[in-house]
């Protein structure tokens, strides 16, 4: 039974009952649920059904829920050239008790497993196969075009929360100010693409972003592996080496540097060595 909760208390998915809502998600997609493969995280419970495809079911609060709505998954099925799953279907409602909306989204199986954890710390055996499947989709992803404005941790990205963010970590005395904006995926760490194969799946957040955000994130995420760290920056060297994509560097060692930081994370001393150099180019660039 799902216990109601108040809309003042943070709600972690991990640990919340989520009978009630699983039950909802079978009845209206016509499904059932293989329990033993239910995978949750903070704000998302997914499992695979009995017709070979996998549901991902999230919770949103409606001040979270912006005029674009949240049919990322479902909208990210029009992009061309990407390697993602196939979308098949949603259900959508508003929870009774509290100011929330829930989402099923049912998608084709992915063709491998998480490469890992949001945060790596230990090196995946990726091949250049991968890399080059890596790369290929977030070319074309850039190329394509949007109204959709990204929302990585579902905050809408703006020119103003990235001065913001990067001045709550780094002096200022340089222009923040954004070149281009092209889509992006929003949520690129190693727990959202698949190997051996290559796949990039949960396009909930995706939408327009400075360049090179992407690339800056899952470079982020690779930190705790040096020789995976570079192998990012090297794969996607074109956009690091642009203005905005020292700018997207800057904002993601902004949130490992900033006011949160961890005293433990072991990202914290190769962040900072690049922030330091990046700095350094702006402020003479």
């Amino acid at each position: 039974m799902t216990l109601p909760v108040s809309a003042g208390r943070a709600v972690d998915l991990r640990v919340e009952p989520v009978d009630e809502v699983l039950d909802r998600v079978e009845r209206s997609l016509q499904v059932r649920l293989a329990l033993e493969t239910v995978v949750r995280k903070r704000r998302s419970v997914g499992a695979r059904t009995d017709r070979d495809t996998w549901v991902r079911v999230e919770r949103r609060v409606l001040d979270k829920i912006s005029d674009q709505g949240w049919n990322g998954t479902e909208s990210a099925t029009r992009l061309k050239h990407i390697t993602q799953p196939a979308w098949q279907g949603c259900v959508v409602w508003r929870d009774p008790a509290e100011p929330v909306m829930w989402r099923a989204d049912e998608t084709e199986l992915l063709p491998g497993s998480p490469v890992g954890t949001a945060v790596l710390i230990n090196a995946p055996r990726l091949t250049d196969t991968w890399w080059q499947a890596f790369n290929d989709s977030l070319d074309a992803l850039a190329e394509q075009h949007t109204r959709r404005v990204a929302t990585p941790d579902t905050v809408a990205i703006t020119q103003a929360l990235v001065t913001e963010t990067i001045s709550t970590a780094f002096p200022s005395g340089f222009d923040t100010t954004v070149e281009r904006w092209a889509p992006a995926h929003a949520d690129l760490n190693w727990a959202n693409v698949t190997a051996p194969t290559f796949c990039l799946f949960d396009w909930e957040d995706w939408g327009n972003a400075p360049r090179g955000l992407d690339s800056a994130t899952l470079w982020g995420s690779s930190l705790a592996v040096p020789a995976l760290a570079d192998r990012v920056w090297q794969e996607r060297l074109h956009d690091f080496e642009s203005r905005d994509g020292k700018l997207m560097t800057l904002f993601t060692c902004a949130k490992i540097l900033g006011p949160g930081a961890h005293p433990e994370d072991p990202r914290l001393e190769p962040a900072c060595l690049r922030a330091e150099q990046i700095l350094s180019e702006l402020q003479t660039g």
